[in-house]
């Protein structure tokens, strides 16, 4: 079924891996949240909370096609072996999932900015480390 999948967008002249161009929306989002809420606290503006929280919130719905991308690539490009690299992605892919989920919860359980920026750093952490970990599959070290 993978295989197809890849097949028929061969047959249209797209022929690359389909998680790197997914990849941008929640990363993007993840550092427009971190933005967005280090200047809401420092000018003490809760519209830009508020924007950083729409920004979680986006980063948590296109998170969930990036990783069913990822694990097709893998399938496809990888046939699925296993290596340290992707075991770091899968569980990181994991832990930011939770966290954008947790940041969605606490804004609307009224948490205040400075823990709600804390979370958005742990999310760009592993941003980071998912970035890192998917430039050593394809470049390697």
């Amino acid at each position: 079924m993978i295989e197809s999948l890849y097949a028929l967008l061969e047959k249209v002249g797209f022929n690359h891996p389909l998680h790197p161009m997914l990849t941008h929306v929640p990363m993007g989002m993840i550092i427009g949240a971190v933005v967005f809420s280090m200047i809401g606290l420092k000018w003490k503006n809760q519209h830009l909370g508020q924007t950083a929280y729409h920004c979680s919130l986006l980063a948590l719905l296109a998170i969930v096609p990036v990783i069913v991308a990822g694990l097709l690539d893998w399938q496809h490009l990888m046939a699925g072996s296993w290596n340290i690299f992707i075991i770091v992605k899968m569980i990181l892919a994991v832990i930011l999932t939770l966290l954008l989920a947790l940041s969605v919860v606490l804004k609307h359980k009224g948490a205040e900015p400075k823990p709600l920026f804390i979370v958005y750093l742990l999310c760009l952490a592993c941003a980071g480390g998912l970035g890192f970990s998917g430039g050593e599959l394809v470049y390697g070290g």
